[in-house]
């Protein structure tokens, strides 16, 4: 039988826990997440050397950013969710960088056409035509997307009919609507990998702090369903389901 105690002590340490910016260091060392077959911080590092105006879009807490240093004589950040843009903010300020807070999510960015010469994107939803407006010719646009397929069978271990509302998230489906933009596509690629939950506050937290893996999660609704993967975890050490990643570079013509 699964520990009770243990169960209800990591699961009020989770629920507890504050979160900001998009900081999960209080995952370290209870969640591993498998390599992926490309290294998109090598593949910026080197495009960003050939660019002078760079544009990191959806930059959270602008954590990713700042490990990136040095920058391209101009560089911003672009943030949409208004929790994360003060953090950005008081980030990267001392490093340079300026952040936009981003309005809403059909309003252009407050950029001229052709401003910048790359533009990257870790994790956030973007408009296609958006992007190409902001790059010059010739310039690059490189992201890596969590795809439609990610942590599913978490969905599938709590829920009685697991909902996928980003199905649809595919490598095709960005390669689709990337060329209807106008881009070239230089590379796409996805994986796979493997992510490890070592104890069940790590699974909850996830689960608190990243609300549309399932939308109406509480501990109450799904209590018995996470018991039983704490169970999991005791016995086999860990529980494990695949991530779900794209990898697109894409270039306007």
């Amino acid at each position: 039988m699964p520990s009770h105690d243990s169960f209800e002590k990591f699961v009020a340490d989770a629920i507890s826990q504050p979160f900001s910016g998009w900081d999960f260091s209080y995952l370290k060392g209870r969640w591993q997440s498998g390599s992926l077959p490309w290294d998109y911080r090598s593949i910026v590092s080197e495009r960003k050397a050939q660019a002078a105006a760079m544009l990191d879009f959806g930059t959270g807490g602008g954590e990713f950013l700042a490990s990136l240093e040095p920058f391209p004589a101009v560089t911003w950040a672009a943030e949409g969710y208004p929790p994360n843009i003060e953090v950005a903010r008081k980030r990267l300020a001392p490093l340079g960088v300026q952040v936009v807070g981003l309005v809403g999510g059909d309003s252009p960015l407050p950029f001229m056409d052709g401003t910048f010469d790359l533009v990257i994107d870790r994790h956030e939803g973007y408009r296609a035509r958006e992007i190409f407006r902001l790059l010059r010719p010739g310039g690059r646009f490189v992201t890596q997307q969590v795809g439609g397929e990610n942590c599913l069978e978490i969905n599938r271990a709590l829920q009685e009919t697991p909902s996928a509302p980003y199905s649809f998230w595919t490598m095709d489906y960005e390669v689709t609507r990337l060329l209807a933009a106008g881009f070239q596509i230089e590379q796409a690629r996805q994986a796979f990998p493997p992510l490890a939950f070592y104890d069940i506050g790590a699974l909850v937290f996830y689960l608190k702090v990243v609300p549309w893996q399932i939308e109406d999660f509480s501990v109450d609704r799904y209590h018995a369903n996470l018991l039983r993967i704490h169970q999991t975890i005791e016995e086999q050490g860990q529980f494990v389901v695949p991530e779900h990643r794209i990898l697109i570079e894409a270039v306007r013509i």
